[in-house]
């Protein structure tokens, strides 16, 4: 199978939308690691949507508790996919959204963490989105609130930098407004575009896996925000991923770091401002936290410098299937 390349001038064939949008293949992706309660209440959440997915694929990341077992009771029937080892969200959403779209053939993906609790018109409310948009998408993303119904610092999408006038008459007119970017915790992503530009990076483990995928995919393809789909996204604490990273900090700045310097997902001009917007966030951390960070940061620039991502095949290496349904996908999209 063969699929277009991109053209550039990144502006979408107002003929090529999504008419049937509402018959298309949906399979929705979840990836989850010992939180087995929580990925009872989203597959709950998906079994009770008003448009149910057409398939769902869990993947478990090597959990030591009972999510696996979970995943394999529950009365959704979902494809189970029980790793060898923990790759992390990165990992299993590149295993998830190829075995979505290689054994279950789908249209659109629909992605989420264990923690995302979609309610029970988020899907119904994207492919509404989806039939009423003029112009062809890409990507679609939920509206994610906490448990108190507030808007989710972590997954706030902003509005496209340097949308046109006509760009956000066209998503205005699909129920929406334009993005550059989206979080995983509920995004719609079109299958014929990730065949053709590829998987999200296993190595990057966690964090920013999907900042570099759907601006991979939105570079030159339109993404809508859609606040009539709403999703829960029932995090420990109300904040954004710096609040209090600790560790994890080395995976902000080395896979920050990948995504601007070691790939195309955005331009230039788009690269600087990501990048300075970046760097003083992580000044800011640095300071609040009073240099406790630096340490965690520095060894994440180092890795960031030393060497790019490896191939997500090899990053599955340990799972001959997983492996084998990234291959299938990368080879197509000539990565």
């Amino acid at each position: 199978m063969t699929h277009p390349a991109p053209t550039g001038d990144r502006t979408p064939d107002r003929g090529d939308a999504h008419p049937d949008a509402l018959a298309q293949r949906v399979v929705a992706v979840v990836v989850t690691y010992n939180r087995e309660v929580l990925l009872q209440q989203c597959l709950d959440g998906l079994a009770a949507q008003e448009r149910g997915p057409d398939a769902v694929v869990v993947i478990d990341n090597a959990s030591t508790d009972a999510s696996g077992a979970v995943a394999d009771a529950h009365p959704l029937a979902a494809d189970v996919v029980h790793l060898r080892r923990n790759v992390g969200g990165a990992g299993g959403f590149a295993a998830g959204i190829a075995r979505a779209l290689v054994r279950h053939d789908a249209d659109w993906v629909w992605v989420m963490d264990d923690d995302t609790i979609p309610r029970p018109g988020a899907l119904s409310e994207l492919l509404r989105a989806l039939e009423a948009s003029p112009v062809r998408l890409s990507v679609l993303s939920s509206r994610a609130v906490w448990t108190d119904g507030r808007d989710h610092p972590m997954n706030t999408q902003r509005t496209r930098l340097g949308a046109s006038s006509q760009e956000k008459r066209d998503a205005a007119q699909a129920g929406g407004r334009p993005i550059r970017t989206a979080s995983y915790v509920s995004a719609l992503l079109n299958g014929q575009d990730v065949r053709r530009l590829g998987l999200p990076y296993a190595d990057y483990f966690i964090w920013s896996d999907d900042f570099e995928h759907t601006g991979r995919l939105l570079r030159d393809g339109r993404g809508l925000q859609v606040p009539a789909s709403i999703v829960e996204h029932r995090t420990v604490a109300f904040g954004n991923a710096q609040s209090g990273p600790g560790a994890r900090f080395f995976y902000d700045v080395r896979n920050r770091l990948w995504a601007l310097l070691r790939t195309s997902s955005f331009s230039p001009a788009e690269k600087l401002v990501h990048g300075g917007a970046t760097g003083l966030g992580w000044l800011r951390l640095l300071l609040r936290h009073r240099g406790g960070l630096f340490a965690v940061g520095l060894r994440g620039l180092i890795a960031a410098v030393r060497r790019g991502p490896r191939p997500s095949a090899v990053v599955l290496a340990a799972d001959g299937e997983a492996a084998a349904d990234i291959r299938a996908i990368e080879r197509v999209a000539g990565r």
